[in-house]
């Protein structure tokens, strides 16, 4: 196999002239966009090709040695991984996860280089199981979730220390290098939290919200004063913008809405029943 040939690119080809022609050929024989029964083959091939030939030192050997230097065969060993002959070195791989298409022989996931290259996800449709990836679980408070935090796990019997940003929210899941972390966030006594907006019930007299007047409320971020006007009805909304959560890994904020109540009392005193008899006359 000549991964020059593959690439359709002379020995003396450039950088450039190399991921051009990986574009093109990638593109060419994706299997989701060639249904061409020996398309699957191909485009490993070529990913193989562009794996050796786009790195300097993996080129040299080839060069140098060829298609052999990069091949397995040169022995097995246990766990599920194998070694093969690069060079001069006899070289372990083990490559986790069940991949039904595809025996990589010591090489990357086509699917991984491909969609490196193009900087985005893959861009068609294929279905395949992904690497298995160890996944854990972890309970934040309310606080942490909305401000961030570090917290210390036990990952395959080695403590970590792992970053939360702010922002994270019930049912995510983080990617880290060697595992997966699921979020869980526990609810708060009277905040509600809809993607990284706050919502919050105040209570009001009925007095003040014939009157108006101020209230203070609780946002994530401490205590602030709200005129009420007069004539509020129970249900009003009022919008304090930038007060939400944080998004993750963004400057941007959510909102905080503040949904008003009015507050009805069971009993009243017979000079406040006189006085509502009153208004209730006057508004009549």
């Amino acid at each position: 196999m000549d991964y020059y040939e593959i690439l359709g690119v002379s020995k003396n080809a450039t950088d450039e002239e190399i991921k051009a022609a990986y574009r093109r050929q990638a593109l060419k024989w994706h299997p989701d966009r060639n249904k061409s029964p020996e398309a699957t083959e191909k485009f490993k091939q070529i990913n193989q090709a562009f794996e050796v030939l786009s790195d300097p030192q993996k080129r040299q050997i080839y060069d140098q040695y060829g298609e052999s230097a990069f091949r397995g065969g040169a022995g097995s060993a246990s766990g599920g991984g194998q070694y093969y002959q690069q060079g001069p070195f006899r070289v372990y791989t083990n490559f986790s996860g069940d991949f039904s298409d595809f025996d990589f022989e010591g090489f990357s996931d086509p699917f991984e280089i491909f969609e490196q290259f193009f900087g985005f996800s893959n861009p068609f449709s294929r279905s395949r199981r992904a690497k298995r990836r160890d996944v854990y679980e972890i309970t934040l408070t309310f606080e942490e979730a909305v401000n961030g935090t570090q917290k210390d796990i036990i990952v395959k019997g080695e403590k970590k220390t792992i970053k939360i940003p702010a922002g994270v929210d019930e049912g995510m899941r983080m990617r880290f290098s060697d595992f997966d972390l699921n979020i869980h966030v526990k609810p708060h006594p009277y905040f509600k939290r809809q993607g990284q907006d706050i919502y919050f019930e105040k209570e009001i007299s009925y007095p003040m919200a014939v009157l108006g007047g101020t209230v203070e409320v609780p946002t994530i971020n401490g205590m602030v004063k709200l005129k009420v006007r007069p004539g509020t009805q129970s249900g009003t909304t009022v919008r304090l913008r930038g007060q939400g959560v944080p998004h993750p890994q963004s400057y941007h904020k959510g909102d905080q809405y503040v949904v008003f109540k009015i507050t009805v009392p069971s009993r009243v005193s017979g000079k406040a029943k006189k006085l509502l008899e009153e208004l209730k006359k006057e508004i009549e």
